[in-house]
């Protein structure tokens, strides 16, 4: 099944959503669209993937939205091509452009250290926070030790509906040693988020989900984004989101997003996403100075050759046409759900997700290698 509707983007545009099986190329293309989404949602989902797949490119065109599989194992339902969902560490470049307004404001320093807005907060081991600073908490090259090394998933299946404060999740990491001298490495790492939203807080007075709202959700008019603090739900049409700890699937849909803070706590779709990344990408969220530091990368050192700015990670690509050298990106796993969302610099976005989060195993973790450089650069 096919449907579409006309939807105002430049020109006119068309939005279609795919039922897997089918095809289309939307009327107002003059040549086809460079997607080969139904391969993209079809490798997600099945015996070897997730139970259900969603992925959706947007360009001058307009979008092109594709499901596969289902969103409730116990009643078949197809997923929704308008879906809302847990975007885990998508939430990052959220609080990044934060307190880069922050920053163009004068009101944060990005070389400033850690401890001037929370003195007394990074200590132990040798986590000292007069020797990190902001910069080196949004492009990971603290070296703090990352709070999800020592908390199991299994520890929150135990009791999902759990508040937890973000000074609770950080002082669970400080006691481990670091992973490198501050600045001297790279290395993923969520305690630098969770202090990165401590230090909106600090510097605002005002909880960092509620300058989310102010600041990037309402001017961008973001209706399917969420901060949602301890509310367990997730609002308006939205597949049911799994785990599999051992053969079994677990429903994990209802969980307090505390545990995950501002290091992963938000909910979002597809359509925002895309719109997000554009929007960052063309400077309507950051004053020029801020979006170059955020655009400056350094090496991951990842074999995808990968870099990272302040908040979006660079991809390179060879060979493509449309991406160019590449596009920007960035990963968002939460319990539940795995997303990942791309932009090119030449106005191409594309979001992927799947309901299952962890346990799709080896086959499901390499179709989502693929997802991106495949929604956005495929042929």
């Amino acid at each position: 099944m096919i449907t579409r509707s006309l939807i105002p983007c430049g020109a006119a545009a068309v939005v279609l959503a795919l039922a897997v099986g089918a095809s289309a190329t939307p009327a107002n293309a003059a040549t086809p669209r460079p997607t080969n989404l139904r391969q993209v949602v079809e490798s997600l989902s099945g015996p070897d993937g997730a139970p259900g797949a969603l992925a959706q490119t947007h360009d001058r065109h307009g979008r092109l939205t594709a499901t596969s599989g289902v969103a409730d194992i116990r009643t078949n339902t197809p997923v929704n091509p308008r879906s809302r969902f847990r975007i885990g560490s998508l939430t990052k470049p959220f609080v990044a452009t934060v307190v880069l307004q922050l920053v163009g404001e004068g009101r944060v320093e990005l070389d400033a250290p850690v401890e001037r807005y929370l003195p007394g907060v990074v200590r132990g081991a040798d986590n000292d926070g007069r020797q990190i600073t902001v910069r080196q908490l949004l492009q990971h090259t603290s070296g703090l030790p990352d709070v999800l090394d020592y908390m199991s998933p299994l520890e929150v299946l135990k009791d999902p509906l759990r508040h937890w404060e973000a000074r609770e999740l950080v002082d669970i990491a400080l006691p481990h040693q670091r992973e490198f001298e501050p600045g001297k490495g790279w290395g993923y790492s969520n305690t630098n988020y969770l202090l990165a939203g401590m230090i909106i807080e600090s510097a605002t007075g005002h909880p960092y989900g509620e300058e989310i709202r102010r600041r990037v959700i309402r001017p961008l008019g973001l209706h399917d984004t969420f901060v949602p603090t301890d509310a367990p739900g997730i609002p308006g049409p939205h597949p049911r989101g799994y785990v599999r700890p051992q053969s079994d699937l677990v429903d994990i849909t209802r969980l307090n997003p505390t545990v995950a803070g501002a290091g992963g706590g938000m909910i979002s779709s597809a359509s925002d996403l895309n719109r997000f990344m554009a929007a960052v990408l063309r400077g309507r969220l950051l004053k020029p100075a801020q979006l170059r530091e955020m655009l400056t990368t350094r090496p991951t050192g990842r074999t995808s050759g990968s870099e990272y700015g302040l908040g979006l990670e660079w991809i390179p690509v060879k060979n493509s046409s449309t991406c160019k050298d590449g596009f920007w990106s960035h990963d968002g796993d939460m319990l539940g759900f795995s997303v990942r969302t791309g932009a090119t610099t030449h106005g191409r976005q594309a979001t992927v997700m799947v309901n299952l989060n962890p346990g799709g195993g080896p086959a499901l973790d390499e179709a989502m290698k693929a997802t991106l450089p495949d929604a956005l650069c495929g042929t």
